[in-house]
């Protein structure tokens, strides 16, 4: 026997902040959760799998386009002709959704209940799929006490969207542990909610298989699904299945041993071409991150935008079509540090004791703050959100931008001394 555990689909999820990237692709962007699960749909035909599960979150929250729907719909449909029934519970995301509530799924798609624990069977395959669907997105309670015991003699699967323990990167929804899950005596767990692939083996099975589709940088690397075979009635093997369409990764580059800006540029040539070399098949969305003491931390002061354009450059020239530069980003550090700076007893000393003092002075922060609110107020939303200074300016926090800007200016104007 076997079937396809999938969840975290966020069909036609917004693409946030595009707007600040004229030369983005973002048609690939906005059409890639579609293309991933019609892929993914693909190969559970052509495997001719026994069933799919869909452990929460195929919509994204309150998006209202009912295409999104019809597309699921769709798909489910070709699942049908291929004989292929499909075990959907809602999650968080799917719970804001209006399409939940109002769209007719094909009769091959059984939708779990939110009001109760429900339990699926499947005779002839001996398999009993139990599973509570979410009915508020603020759903905090753990779940798992709700859901019966298992069937005797049937490969149980427990169907779960779950923050589950240690995860503070995501909402604490429907919390439980590891522990509890082994011991509820189920043969596997189809667990969604979390974005990265993790397995537990154990008395049971525990598995996230991820997203299916990275959405930003904060998801990097290869996503998709699982398929899951069992053999001998209890022994489960997991196979991951690969249907991303573009890949998101950061590109850290280690900029100690740079001089000046020209330097700089040339590391990061180098870093790419390595890059290009091992993932020349899938098109990929990078951050370049550059780190590191350097003497060329005072020349790269306010640069992101030209170095930005640098690395553009360099990737129309080795004309590669499959690679998009996100952003590029300076977390370099001044070779010099505070204590060096004060025994200068010179301009930069002063201006060194100054900004030191800026970070605490209220009337000068207010002022800062007065400055920067008419600019902010005419960015749009969707920018702000992804730059976070302007979030900082727009919640009055001009400290942190005091201090993100004082080694880079000191170093700056010490280089030009």
């Amino acid at each position: 026997m076997r079937f396809i555990h999938t969840a975290d689909i966020h069909l036609d999820s917004p693409l946030h902040g595009l707007t600040a990237y004229p030369d983005a692709p973002v048609e690939l962007l906005r059409s890639a959760t579609r293309d991933a699960f019609s892929s993914l749909i693909d190969i559970a035909i052509e495997e001719r799998v026994d069933f799919v599960i869909i452990a929460g979150d195929l919509y994204d929250g309150t998006w209202r386009d009912h295409n999104t729907g019809i597309f699921f719909c769709k798909e489910m449909g070709r699942l049908k002709r291929a004989d292929i029934p499909t075990f959907l519970l809602y999650g968080n995301h799917d719970a804001e959704s209006e399409m939940t509530k109002k769209l007719q799924l094909p009769d091959n798609v059984h939708c779990f209940s939110a009001r109760e624990a429900q339990t699926f069977t499947l005779d002839d395959l001996k398999v009993a799929l139990h599973g509570r669907s979410f009915k508020e997105k603020e759903t905090t309670e753990n779940l798992v006490t709700t859901y019966p015991r298992p069937i005797e003699g049937f490969f149980n699967i427990g169907v779960l969207h779950t923050a589950l323990e240690g995860n503070s990167m995501h909402a604490s929804y429907a919390p439980c542990s590891v522990a509890e899950l082994h011991s509820k005596g189920y043969h596997y767990w189809a667990l969604g909610h979390v974005h990265d692939y993790s397995i537990w083996r154990g008395d049971s099975t525990i598995v996230f298989p991820g997203n299916l589709q990275g959405r930003n940088i904060r998801e990097t690397g290869r996503r998709g699904a699982v398929l899951v075979s069992v053999e001998d009635g209890f022994s489960v093997t997991i196979t991951r299945l690969y249907v991303d369409v573009l890949q998101w990764h950061v590109l850290n580059v280690d900029v100690s041993d740079c001089a000046g800006l020209l330097d700089v540029v040339r590391k990061i040539g180098n870093a790419l071409n390595i890059f290009v070399t091992e993932n020349n098949r899938v098109p990929c969305a990078i951050r370049v991150v550059i780190m590191g003491r350097s003497m060329a931390h005072g020349e790269l002061f306010g640069l992101e935008s030209q170095l930005r354009m640098e690395v553009l450059s360099y990737v129309a020239a080795i004309g590669n079509e499959h690679l998009w530069v996100e952003k590029v980003k300076i977390e370099t550090e001044p070779l010099i540090d505070n204590a060096q700076i004060e025994s200068r007893m010179d301009a930069i000393a002063d201006m060194h004791h100054l900004l030191m003092e800026a970070e605490t002075d209220d009337a000068l922060l207010k002022d800062l703050q007065g400055l920067f609110a008419p600019f902010v107020a005419k960015v749009p939303l969707e920018l702000i959100s992804s730059v976070p200074f302007l979030q900082a300016i727009r919640a009055g926090d001009l400290t942190s931008i005091v201090q993100h800007v004082r080694p880079g200016l000191l170093s700056h104007l010490s280089k030009a001394e």
